[in-house]
């Protein structure tokens, strides 16, 4: 037990010296511990931060903030750029025209980074919903192919939930 809490600590301390701003290089003179070791630490702690909800949670909470960030100084280039069409500064309008486009960058850069992990936690759920449907019409399909009358209900219900251009649905009798 002492064991597994002096390496937690370990770890907590080269994460610590590592959201500081300093490389694995650095956080090894500095903890005096190996470099392959503070790499194979930081391999861990951010393995337990990607797995963590409550981690992911800040995360998104501080990309959707970072966003509303960049849509505020893209919102004041575009003041820039009117200020300027008024007074006939083109200098300026140019300059503010290069702050959106840099901006804009930025921006997409983030989301584009940030969509990596959102689209493998989207693939999960899809293959997970996808497992759970194929599961629900093999019940339907036992169920409904023993009774007719619960056969031609299950049709109609399932015909309304897929909609006039939806999936077809045929249950098989057994």
């Amino acid at each position: 037990m002492i064991d597994i809490i002096e390496h937690m600590e370990e770890v907590n301390k080269v994460a610590s010296e590592y959201i500081k701003g300093f490389n694995e290089t650095e956080i090894s003179k500095e903890l005096d511990i190996p470099r392959a070791r503070v790499s194979s630490l930081l391999r861990e702690w951010k393995a337990m931060a990607s797995n963590s909800e409550a981690v992911r949670s800040r995360a998104r909470e501080a990309l959707a903030g970072a966003d509303q960030h960049y849509s505020k100084l893209i919102k004041q280039s575009y003041e820039v750029i009117e200020d300027a069409n008024t007074q006939g500064s083109l200098s300026a309008k140019t300059a503010a025209i290069k702050l959106i486009l840099d901006i804009e960058s930025k921006r997409i850069d983030m989301l584009q980074k940030a969509g990596l992990l959102e689209n493998k936690e989207l693939s999960d759920q899809l293959l997970e919903t996808e497992r759970k449907q194929e599961l629900l019409m093999k019940i339907l399909v036992e169920v409904s192919g023993k009774c007719p009358t619960c056969k031609l209900k299950v049709l109609d219900r399932l015909s309304e939930v897929s909609g006039p251009n939806g999936d077809a649905v045929v249950i098989h009798e057994s």
